[in-house]
């Protein structure tokens, strides 16, 4: 009983970490507009046709949503942080770019029901992920919407 009592836990913790998996459509117009539809697997994000290799850095605190996301802290979805590089000279739809002249270096993730925000951020140190560091940042790229 122990056994498959952890069994079902470490399931519903994966399960919780891998839920910004898959396939996603543009539902705000600025993904409409920049990136269109993104998939994003375990190792990769796909963006507009264009495939970027992803590190999973760590999961989102529930302040850390609330902050980059707007999300309520009693809420039930997940976040994600990631490492990766889109160089500042990849264009997108209508020859947007995620970051202008900087390349994008991070990549957090909320997810909750079938609704997926991602925020891109360029900058070598970590984004920090609270109201006060937000509202004052130059890394913070741009905030996107999808759905499934």
């Amino acid at each position: 009983m122990k056994g498959a009592l952890a069994a079902g836990m470490i399931l519903i913790s994966v399960a919780g970490r891998a839920q910004d998996k898959g396939y996603w459509r543009a539902a705000s117009s600025t993904a409409a507009s920049i990136t269109g539809d993104i998939a994003i697997s375990g190792a990769k994000v796909q963006i507009n046709f264009s495939s970027f290799v992803l590190a999973p850095i760590r999961a989102l605190t529930t302040s850390e949503v609330a902050a980059a996301f707007d999300a309520d802290v009693n809420g039930s979805g997940t976040g994600n942080l990631y490492r990766l590089t889109v160089p500042a000279a990849k264009r997108f739809l209508h020859h947007n770019t995620l970051c202008g002249t900087e390349d994008t270096q991070w990549m957090a993730t909320y997810v909750e029901g079938k609704t997926l925000q991602v925020a891109f951020f360029s900058g070598a140190s970590t984004p920090v992920l609270t109201m006060d560091a937000l509202a004052n940042s130059t890394d913070l790229c741009g905030t996107y919407t999808y759905v499934k």
